[in-house]
């Protein structure tokens, strides 16, 4: 996945009032930090504009935060000298993972923010849940965030336009997606994401971005957790609910 550049400069419109402040987003995470020392190893994959990354950072841990775009990369860098937070971001994709790091190194490794869906089919996925288990010492947890697909594919494709204003840095915009679902389950789907940024003078304008995804059933997740030496601790994996957190140890 090479995505999400035109969108890094915009993304903190898509990220939630709650989850904005980086030590807020790091706190969605509590119960599974507490299981950390607080001078813990943790990588951040697909990390976005970084706010995760630092808020990690802020508690004491030491924070590793990789993307493949090299724009999400720069805004983490960005954020980390904002707060002042000791971060390494380096830019990444999952496959790239072991040319960077050794096999063992982290306690606890973060995919979240519905990512793992870019990577290409089950071989692509599988890759990368490879990289991210190798990355992680014996005993330590991948803790993964994902779209329940059942859900998504079962509302075909679609124009999702958001119903109220969102505010960043003093502007207003408006978030579209556009949902192109493909017939079967293997196939390479589409979302387009646009955010339509309102000024003061009325005009609008408009970023997006095309991203390819290819969706997953919750049990092909499981199966390959499971191929990959990593066993599920916990699952909030609910059919009727938008998304789910899966926390999986190495065995």
């Amino acid at each position: 996945m090479t995505g999400y550049d035109v969108l890094a400069g915009v993304y903190e419109w898509l990220i939630s009032d709650a989850k904005l402040p980086p030590a807020e987003f790091a706190a969605s995470f509590d119960d599974v930090l507490d299981l950390l020392p607080s001078n813990a190893h943790v990588l951040d994959c697909s990390c976005g504009t970084g706010q995760l990354a630092v808020g990690l950072a802020g508690r004491g841990m030491q924070v590793v935060a990789t993307d493949a775009s090299e724009a999400m990369v720069r805004r983490t860098a960005e954020l980390s000298e904002e707060f002042g937070a000791s971060v390494r971001a380096v830019r990444a994709s999952w496959e790239e993972l072991p040319d960077h790091f050794q096999d063992n190194t982290f306690d606890m490794v973060f995919c979240v923010g519905n990512s793992l869906h870019h990577a290409a089919g089950a071989t692509g996925r599988g890759a990368a849940l490879e990289s991210m288990s190798r990355l992680l010492r014996p005993g330590g947890r991948l803790v993964l965030t994902s779209r329940t697909w059942e859900l998504v594919r079962a509302r075909g494709s679609r124009l999702e336009i958001s119903d109220r204003l969102v505010r960043r840095n003093g502007r207003d915009a408006v978030v579209v997606y556009r949902w192109e679902i493909a017939p079967h389950w293997e196939e390479e789907h589409h979302i387009e994401i646009a955010i339509a940024q309102v000024d003061a003078t009325g005009l609008v304008l408009v970023r997006s971005e095309l991203l390819s995804c290819w969706p997953y059933r919750y049990e092909e997740l499981e199966v390959e957790l499971h191929r990959v030496g990593l066993q599920t601790e916990l699952s909030t994996f609910d059919l009727e609910a938008e998304n789910y957190m899966v926390v999986a140890s190495k065995v």
